[in-house]
């Protein structure tokens, strides 16, 4: 039975929680890429940057997300901006304001985990340890082309879902699909953390009930687990930043900065969690 309240108000709770042990930092600067890398994978996310140095994460292409944040809209008086302030706007309908709000989740939430000595293992494969084989009915929330071909490879049978109409139809080993509800179907899903901002996960992971395995991966894949955990979600992946100082400069300089951060996969068996009778004694301030 999934939890009542939505993903968005649970994860702004938790950082509440923690902030009124702890002041976070207050934010230092939105870091975008070059317009001119828009079109490829070295301009897909922004980076917030807190004072202490931490960085937050938050896909940009989504509508005109990138085009207004170039043109300054919502960015007015973010440096010295409250983080868990902005945090607030991911609960928001206004892709600006999920975007920003987003980005400082994963900030705060990477300070939480700084703070408690969390530090998220590695991942060991790029298909979120699904491990398809015959027989399986493998959900894919978003098109992950290079992906597909090791299900399919496998045997698996694959059911894509997808927002664009044009993409629908049976193919050899997979069908996309508009009916998320298919995905009730499959013992093994792999999502997109795009779920996350463009603020279709609690519907998603909700059609998800019969998934033994249900993998979120990407680079936005930043914030606590918990509430992702609580609703069936097995394996969380994303980028833990090791050097916030190169991943600012290479969004400064156009360039990849994969080689600033690390492919971590959190695993819901061995997470420790962060219930809220337990913040205190983990994050004595």
């Amino acid at each position: 039975m999934h939890p009542s309240t939505t993903i968005a108000a649970e994860l702004i709770a938790l950082l509440e929680r923690f902030a009124a042990q702890a002041s976070p930092p207050r934010v230092r600067a939105l870091h975008l890429p070059r317009p001119e890398c828009i079109d490829s994978r070295r301009g897909e996310f922004c980076a917030l940057e807190l004072d202490d140095g931490t960085l937050g994460l938050a896909f940009v292409l989504l509508e005109d997300t990138f085009a207004r944040l170039t043109a300054g809209e919502g960015c007015a008086g973010l440096a010295g901006a409250d983080a868990l302030t902005l945090a607030r706007r991911y609960a928001g309908a206004d892709g600006i304001g999920r975007t920003l709000g987003m980005a400082a989740i994963n900030a705060l939430s990477r300070w939480v985990f700084d703070r408690v000595g969390y530090v998220a293992p590695p991942s060991t494969d790029s298909i979120g340890e699904l491990d398809p084989s015959a027989g399986d009915q493998v959900g894919m929330v978003g098109l992950f082309r290079p992906l597909l071909g090791r299900c399919t490879a496998a045997g698996a049978r694959v059911t894509v879902i997808e927002l664009r109409p044009e993409l629908v139809g049976e193919y050899d080993g997979y069908s996309v699909t508009l009916d998320a509800p298919e995905l009730g179907h499959c013992n093994k899903v792999l999502c997109t953390s795009s779920v996350l901002l463009n603020g279709s996960a609690d519907r998603i992971l909700g059609h998800c009930g019969h998934a033994t395995q249900l993998a979120m991966i990407g680079p936005g894949a930043g914030c606590l687990p918990d509430p992702l955990f609580a609703r069936g979600v097995t394996l969380f992946g994303g980028h833990w930043v090791v050097d916030a100082g190169g991943v600012i400069e290479a969004l400064r300089a156009g360039e990849s900065w994969s080689a600033h951060a690390r492919k971590v996969a959190i695993r819901r068996g061995e997470y420790p969690g962060l219930a809220p009778a337990n913040t205190a004694d983990r994050n004595d301030p």
